[in-house]
């Protein structure tokens, strides 16, 4: 595999090791779950990718056969057109020019079509492939959404309706890289599906996935950075305040 291309075979090995460490260390937790999806959807992904990157050829074929029958049936109508002589052969020759514009305009489009089917075809089963994704990365997000280290930092008394809060400072910190970790995965199983399909409407919805994932991973490595000025004993600075660090 060149350098400069993803390898879909290491982002799942990849992502089963991070399942694997999810599940010894959170042993039951509902993060580890989502990771056990990522990875089926991850196996999925894999499978087309190849499809995306390989001719169809069936439609190939049909599709070039329906623009051969339609060149070979405007052959035969030009060969066989006869037009009168004089000035009524002129009104004809023109409304036979006008009606011939037309005709041509609609296989244009008509051809247009059909060579642009496999693309759409991909590009359907694309995009809902990526919907899935996307909808992972909201899921990861809900999981950190309860996860504040400001409650350890400074501790308040819990309401009926607060969640539940049992993880330590390093405890959290972990979970909170592990959420940072699947987002980064996310991105990278979204980027496989341009990798070897050139289209623009679906290289906008990866970019819109890599946008989302970046945004989310940026606020957990607030909270992350949060943590570790707490652990060295530096004053905590208002989250609006913390930068992420850069990757």
């Amino acid at each position: 595999m060149p350098g400069h291309r993803l390898d879909e075979t290491q982002i799942l090995v990849t992502l089963r090791r991070l399942r694997d460490r999810i599940d010894e260390r959170f042993p039951g937790a509902g993060l580890c779950h989502v990771a056990a999806d990522l990875l089926r959807i991850g196996d999925e992904t894999s499978a087309l990718v190849a499809y995306l990157g390989r001719p169809n050829w069936p439609i190939r074929i049909a599709v070039g056969a329906v623009i051969a029958v339609i060149g070979a049936v405007l052959v035969t109508a030009a060969r066989t057109l006869h037009l009168p002589a004089g000035i009524d052969g002129l009104g004809a020759f023109a409304q036979a020019t006008e009606s011939a514009i037309n005709d041509l305009v609609f296989l244009g489009i008509a051809i247009y079509f059909l060579v642009s089917l496999e693309d759409r075809i991909k590009r359907r089963r694309a995009l809902a492939a990526l919907h899935r994704l996307r909808s992972v990365a909201h899921i990861v997000d809900m999981h950190q959404l309860t996860k504040d280290p400001e409650r350890l930092l400074s501790p308040q008394a819990d309401t009926a309706s607060s969640p539940a809060r049992s993880l330590t400072g390093p405890e959290l910190g972990r979970y909170l890289d592990y959420c940072s970790e699947l987002l980064s995965l996310i991105s990278k199983l979204a980027a496989l599906h341009v990798q070897r399909f050139n289209d623009g409407v679906t290289l906008g919805a990866v970019n819109e996935i890599e946008g989302l994932c970046g945004g989310l991973s940026n606020k957990i490595w607030q909270k992350i950075t949060l943590l570790d000025r707490a652990a060295s004993g530096r004053p905590s600075p208002s989250a609006d305040g913390v930068r992420a660090p850069s990757s």
